[in-house]
């Protein structure tokens, strides 16, 4: 079921009715609802006024709109009385309905309806973390593809930076020549995991600059593990209340999640009046809560907020998941059934209607509209917004933090050489530069890497 607003279009039926003599304005029903009616300004457009147009073109007459006053598709009260767009029909108001508008037993007793224009049956749509299934990497769900990229060049850089420091500052590594560089490349990364796992890995930094960097990387690591372990609390917490729901059977069989449908619509006398006890079950479920919604929109937004199914028909229901990328809908379709034009009881537009619409199948025209009508705006959006897991903009502030706390570290590393490269110029009456330049090759240079080899050398001997 929809929001219940009824277009009337008033028809001046020339080649339906026979001769220009003969030809009257008429008065057709519809609905106002996404994408079949709509409002731009003071016009209206829609699939159903695409298809009133397609039909005006081939039948060759002229049409005028408006919409229904009581907001309804079409119901019989107790008194036998029918509101909506049936009714409209009924008293002469209207000739024609134009609308997704289903056709069933009871309307069928009262107004003559063309062949369907669209078939559907009946389904549901949840938020799609209600639906999913339980991932085997779900250890990794806490953070997305890019956070967890963005964590591992963060871990490559540092430890290559607590390489650099430890070379380049005087007070971790005092003699190239003579001293063992305890701060190796595989033992800086070594380092910052044991950080990762609160633990810690000697021996720890001497230098100012290295402890800096040191400061930095734990900060960061601890940060990181409670935003991590927060999410993943916060995930685990909302997967324990939902449960994968694919049916109807399904749906009945839980009482954690909600479901509705609009009241007093085809949808809801379907579940009434079925003698499927999965189906009355529903029926019970939702006259026990009192769960109906009033139109399309609430049923959306309900859903939308988590822990609620709506219940309709399936080709609304894919227009709400084009649209709304957080939604998706259930695989099963039951009780087919179709949209038609309503028009009086004996009306001669009924015939002719129903061919037109049958050459409009045909030719592939309804086909096209349907795609018009139906196209989906998530294909940009899907999977960048439909995550709940944290992304790396969630988080540049911690990685902000990092980037500044490596970078003044290797500034100290190379203040701190600097300075005693400017010391021993003085002692040697040398250029700071010549002396800062031999300091480096020692350090980086085959020198460096020689006497470190030959005491490694020696201890192992």
């Amino acid at each position: 079921m929809k929001v219940c607003v009824a277009l009337v279009l008033c028809v001046a039926a020339l080649a339906a009715l026979g001769t220009a003599a003969d030809a009257k304005e008429l008065s057709i029903t519809t609905i106002k609802d996404e994408p079949y009616t709509m409002s731009r300004g003071s016009q209206l457009e829609g699939y159903c006024i695409d298809l009133i147009s397609e039909l005006s073109e081939k039948l060759g007459f002229k049409y005028k709109v408006h919409l229904v006053k009581d907001n309804r598709y079409g119901a019989m009260d107790s008194s036998g009385n029918w509101n909506g767009m049936i009714g409209e029909i009924i008293r002469g108001e209207a000739d024609l309905s134009v609308a997704p508008l289903t056709a069933t037993a009871v309307r069928e007793q009262f107004v003559d309806m063309t062949t369907p224009f669209i078939q559907t049956g009946l389904s549901f749509i949840m938020r799609k973390d209600s639906d999913s299934e339980e991932s085997t990497f779900s250890l990794l769900s806490p953070f997305s593809t890019d956070m967890w990229v963005g964590v591992l060049i963060a871990f490559l850089l540092t430890g290559l930076c607590m390489f650099l420091v430890s070379r380049i500052s005087p007070a971790e590594w005092a003699e190239p020549d003579t001293d063992e560089h305890s701060f190796t490349l595989l033992h800086s990364f070594w380092y910052i995991t044991g950080a990762l796992t609160l633990q810690g890995a000697g021996p720890h930094p001497k230098a100012f600059s290295g402890r800096v960097v040191s400061a930095i990387w734990w900060i960061f690591a601890v940060l990181l593990l409670a935003c991590y372990f927060a999410n993943f609390n916060s995930m685990l917490h909302s997967k324990s209340k939902h449960i994968s729901i694919t049916s109807f059977e399904d749906l009945a069989n839980q009482d954690v999640i909600d479901y509705g449908t609009f009241e007093s619509g085809s949808t809801m006398f379907f579940f009434k009046n079925s003698n499927n006890p999965v189906y009355r079950r529903i029926y019970q479920h939702m006259e026990r809560k009192k769960s109906y919604v009033s139109n399309m929109e609430e049923g959306i937004r309900l859903t939308q907020e988590g822990n609620f199914a709506f219940i309709g028909e399936a080709v609304s229901l894919d227009l709400a998941v084009a649209r709304h990328c957080k939604l998706t809908r259930a695989p099963e379709i039951i009780s087919m059934r179709a949209y038609s034009i309503a028009a009086p009881l004996g009306s001669p537009l009924i015939k002719n209607l129903t061919i037109a619409i049958l050459q409009l199948s045909e030719s592939g025209e309804l086909t096209h509209l349907r795609e018009k009508w139906w196209a989906s705006s998530c294909l940009a959006t899907d999977g960048a917004h439909m995550s709940e897991a944290l992304q790396p903009h969630d988080l540049r502030g911690l990685f902000l933090l990092l980037g500044v706390g490596v970078g003044v570290g290797l500034l100290l590393a190379l203040l701190e050489l600097l300075s005693r490269a400017r010391d021993q110029a003085k002692d040697g009456k040398k250029s700071c530069c010549s002396v800062l330049t031999s300091e480096l090759n020692r350090r980086f240079g085959s020198g460096g890497e020689s006497a470190e080899q030959e005491s490694s050398d020696k201890n192992q001997a």
